[in-house]
């Protein structure tokens, strides 16, 4: 019976929808991120210099600093931009496709 409504829930074109839908988000996501961790380890390994720039006179905090919190900060908004996505659309179309297929 499980496998039965596994196959129909597979079959199902909202299935197919939630699926590329999902994926081509989370593939944005990571490209997002990527761009923003490996621009930031490439800012360390080709520009050190700049990164160790002082932010103002009399101040002993590096442009380095803020960025790398920016960094932590962007990913937790990006976490949070999917979370609620994920809350708000995905969870509602699988509950909407387990309960069409069960009911059959």
């Amino acid at each position: 019976m499980k496998d039965d409504v596994a196959a129909r829930i597979a079959a199902n074109p909202k299935y197919q929808k939630l699926k590329g839908t999902r994926a081509s988000f989370s593939i944005i996501m990571t490209v997002l991120m990527m761009v923003v961790y490996y621009g930031y380890i490439l800012l360390i390994a080709f520009n050190k210099e700049w990164l160790g720039t002082k932010i103002g006179e009399g101040m002993v905090t590096s442009v380095g600093i803020p960025m790398g919190l920016g960094v932590i900060l962007f990913t937790v908004i990006l976490t949070n931009i999917y979370v609620r996505r994920a809350n708000r659309e995905f969870d509602a179309l699988t509950a909407e496709i387990v309960q069409e297929e069960t009911r059959k």
